[in-house]
């Protein structure tokens, strides 16, 4: 019989956040059967709270890396996640989940998500909403403003099924938006929630990871062009970054120009052409239509080719 719930949670020197993350996971509804903990190499405390957390719960394994000298975000990342899942048989389990070090979930967390997922089986990838606070470390708190097409990549909630088919994460920066848009080519539907009950705080707000925010939305810009998105969209995404997201006005520009950088710099495109296409006709219909009626539109057509007993897929090499 299947276990539940596996968690891989890729991490590097974040001794300022992890208790966090490690006590709101230790006190969900229902427990984890396996969280594999992989440090990438940290400099600060973050191993000796790692082997603390250890002692007391026997549901957390921890894997070590060598140091690399420095964070590598993206690749980087899915090294580490796979280093993890290597530790295990995937088959085992019903659901996997990459989450990162700097989040606090609230309690009933994963009980909710399987319990959506249960309730629809072509749901194969699903997160709540990430939120961080105004100041930083307390007070009013503000959305990130994702969208709903996809699960958020610091909390990827994945049914096992799904993950093998589109070939689990491939190794670069745009790694938590492929991955969504592979699961509607195959039918699968990829969705977050902003429902108060699978809210959840990100103590450091998405892409401000290394450096600072202005470079996460500059590493945005070319993830996109990597990723396959025309000109015209990424345009009009920037523009509405500037006016409706924080940082405002800086934001929006830093994601434009790491695309316009890329694109006259040269750089490779993900090595998969049929992908870019779907993705340009879905970003199109996002244009004309409105995202949210463009996904529900495209979850519908897709339907008919849904398969969850189709073999897995291999991504092109980078």
């Amino acid at each position: 019989m299947k276990g539940e719930y596996l968690i891989i949670s890729p991490c590097r020197n974040e001794e300022k956040y992890m208790r966090k993350t490690l006590e709101s996971v230790c006190a969900q509804t229902i427990l984890p059967v396996l969280w594999i903990i992989v440090d990438d190499g940290s400099t600060d405390k973050t191993p000796d709270i790692l082997a603390e957390y250890q002692k007391k719960y026997d549901f957390i394994k921890i894997v070590r890396r060598d140091n690399r000298g420095h964070r590598k975000v993206g690749a980087g990342v899915i090294e580490a996640f796979y280093d993890g899942l290597k530790e295990v048989a995937i088959d085992d389990y019903e659901y996997l989940c990459k989450l990162d070090l700097d989040l606090i979930l609230p309690e009933e967390y994963f009980e909710l998500l399987m319990k959506k997922m249960k309730s629809n089986p072509r749901i194969g990838a699903v997160s709540g909403k990430p939120y961080y606070y105004a100041n930083g470390v307390s007070g009013s708190l503000i959305s990130e403003g994702c969208g709903d097409e996809n699960a958020i990549g610091a909390s990827k909630f994945y049914r096992v099924s799904c993950f093998k088919q589109i070939g689990g994460f491939i190794k670069e920066v745009m790694w938590d938006g492929i991955d969504g848009h592979r699961c509607r080519m195959l039918g699968w539907i990829a969705i977050s929630w902003d429902e108060p009950e699978i809210r959840f705080i990100h103590l450091r707000p998405m892409g401000s990871s290394q450096k600072n925010i202005l470079t996460g939305r500059v590493r945005h810009g070319f993830g996109q062009y990597f990723m396959g998105s025309g000109f015209v969209y990424m345009t009009v995404a920037a523009i509405y970054r500037m006016f409706f997201h924080h940082p405002f006005l800086l934001g929006g520009i830093a994601m434009w120009w790491g695309y316009i950088k890329s694109a006259l710099t040269g750089v490779e495109r993900f090595d998969d052409l049929e992908f870019r296409r779907f993705l340009r006709k879905y970003h199109w219909d996002c244009l004309l239509k409105g995202k949210k009626e463009a996904t529900k539109e495209l979850n519908k057509q897709q339907q008919s080719i849904w398969d969850p007993e189709q073999p897995g897929f291999s991504f092109p090499k980078l």
